[in-house]
């Protein structure tokens, strides 16, 4: 019993934050988005130089980055890449500490989906 507090707080802490999620962007598809919103975090100079389809670019740099996200729902699915996936990784948690319950980093970015299509 003298565990129970640990215990509870353990699961207070880890049901009261999203989950950390990513999955490999080479099985990152279009379906994934019905739903979503696929993300690119890149500079708007990388994003011009090829993106994935639907994607809609908010620069990681910006300083209002955070801003951008005001009229997404908390609840929405959102799927995240940058060029490898550093960017995006800090993005993901940033957002999940802002309260977004359904953000996906997509590992490896952009050159490895380039690379592999």
């Amino acid at each position: 019993m003298k565990f129970l507090p640990i215990i509870l707080v353990f699961l207070g802490f880890n049901f009261g934050h999203g989950q950390i999620k990513s999955k490999p962007i080479t099985e990152f598809s279009q379906k994934d988005i019905k739903d979503g919103i696929l993300i690119d975090v890149r500079t708007p100079n990388e994003f011009g130089m090829g993106h994935l389809e639907n994607a809609l670019n908010i620069n990681w740099f910006d300083t209002g980055f955070q801003k951008h996200f005001d009229t997404i729902p908390k609840d929405r699915k959102m799927y995240l890449y940058c060029k490898k996936g550093g960017r995006s990784a800090k993005a993901q948690q940033l957002l999940d500490s802002l309260g977004y319950r359904n953000v996906v980093n997509l590992i490896g970015g952009y050159d490895v989906w380039n690379h592999n299509n």
